[in-house]
Order: C-alpha cells, then structure tokens, then sequence
C-alpha cells in the first residue's frame, strides 16, 4: 500500500510486513530498498499514484541485501538499467541473499505469531529471490548524488554493510533493519534491532544506533513497522530498553 509523503517527497510503500521507499526530487526518484519479487507490481502502482514513470527512477540504493529487501531489485537492473547502489561489505551478501549470517537459527522463531508472516513471504515470491548480478559500490559515510542527497549513516550490525540513509533536509532518516518498529521475528512492536535469528552482530547493532540518535532527526522510516514521529533519540532510548532477543 502506498502511504504518500510520510516524510517530504518520500513515500512508503508498505506490504507483507516490509517497508521500502521512493524519494522524489525534481522530478526525478530514487528507490530504497526493493521489498520481494511481488513488490515489482507495487512499484509500478506507486509510481502510477504519484504521477511518475519508470524511466524517472534514477537509482535503486539498498540499506542491505538481505533477501526480503532486494526482491524486484534485479529486474529493475536488468530490464530497466536502473543501477542497484549498496554498502560495499554488503556485496557478497547481494549475490548469495539466503546464505547471511545470523547469531542464532531464525527456525527458533517460528511459531504461531510468527507464521502469517512467514506465509506473506512465501506468497509474495520469497523463495524466488535470486542474486544481483551487478552493483555499484558506496562506503562508509559521505552523501550519494542523487535524488534525495541521502547521507550514508554506517550501521553495521543486522549485516555487516548495513547503511541507514539520512534526509537531513526532510528531517527522515530511512533506517532499514538497523532499527525497526515490528521485529518480524518476534512480531514484538515498538523501536528495536532486529533479532538475533537475523543480525550477524547484535552488539555492534546496538552500538550502531548512536548514528541514528546523532541525526537529531523528527522521523525514523524502518523497514519493517510503522514510521517512527517521536525523534531519533527516544526511539533510540526504547530500542536499547528492549534489547537483544
């Protein structure tokens, strides 16, 4: 579903327990994070309600390249040429999506909550995600040229290039996983990390957050739950009461 402006110029587009964004400026876009394979209808419905066409997507940029966010991601590459931009210690990660590290079997998770998700993945096309052929590379900090000027944040943890994107002049930050607002794993709501069954380093994600508390910034835009309006540092301050399950 496409919830428009949830920050200036930036949309949400919001299904089975995921959220990714389009970023407008000038006329042009920039696309974070590309959900799984059935999100590439959804972009071509959001792109219809905000009166814009595929050939304004200038880039795709990826806060991380676990499977259920780089779903339509090579087919916006390849039949598009839209270029795929993500954290270079997320490489790798882009052409083996299934195969990340993690802290604990995200199977320990599975139980009756937790199978409506795991049933929304399966039906949007999760298990067809296959690897990005071609990438381009960014690192640890500096601003992308690009619709939106995001700001690298590094927020290793949940991936080892894990990247939150900061829109200073929107007062957003689109945090990824590094923080969430529904832990798909434990279907627990409110600021958090993401669980263990899915975070390669959950100290280091925790520690990660100081980026996101520093931004100062009103909204937080996760990628999976609601947006965050009460400022970086409160959530912060919960996600770190809530801890690591």
């Amino acid at each position: 579903m496409l919830h428009r402006d949830v920050a200036d110029g930036v949309h949400q587009i919001g299904e089975h327990f995921l959220n990714w964004y389009l970023v407008e400026e000038g006329g042009r876009l920039t696309v974070v994070d590309a959900g799984l394979p059935a999100s590439w209808r959804s972009l071509l419905g959001a792109l219809e309600g905000i009166g814009r066409a595929p050939g304004d997507i200038e880039a795709l940029v990826l806060t991380h390249a676990h499977f259920d966010h780089i779903g339509f991601a090579e087919r916006a590459r390849a039949e598009l040429s839209i270029p795929v931009w993500v954290h270079e210690s997320d490489v790798p990660l882009t052409k083996r999506p299934w195969l990340y590290m993690s802290e604990r079997s995200p199977f320990a998770y599975l139980g009756r909550k937790t199978l409506p998700i795991v049933a929304s993945f399966v039906r949007a096309g999760a298990p067809r995600v296959g690897p990005i052929r071609e990438v381009r590379r960014f690192g640890d900090e500096g601003t992308l040229d690009l619709p939106g000027s995001p700001r690298v944040l590094f927020t290793p943890g949940h991936t080892l290039g894990h990247v939150a994107l900061h829109l200073p002049e929107r007062d957003a930050v689109i945090t990824g996983d590094a923080l969430v607002t529904h832990d798909i794993y434990t279907d627990i709501r409110g600021p958090r990390i993401v669980a263990r069954g899915a975070t390669a380093d959950s100290e280091r994600a925790l520690a990660s957050l100081d980026r996101l508390a520093d931004t100062g910034a009103g909204t937080l835009l996760p990628g999976h739950g609601e947006p965050w309006t009460g400022g970086a540092e409160q959530a912060v301050k919960e996600a770190r009461q809530a801890g690591i399950l």
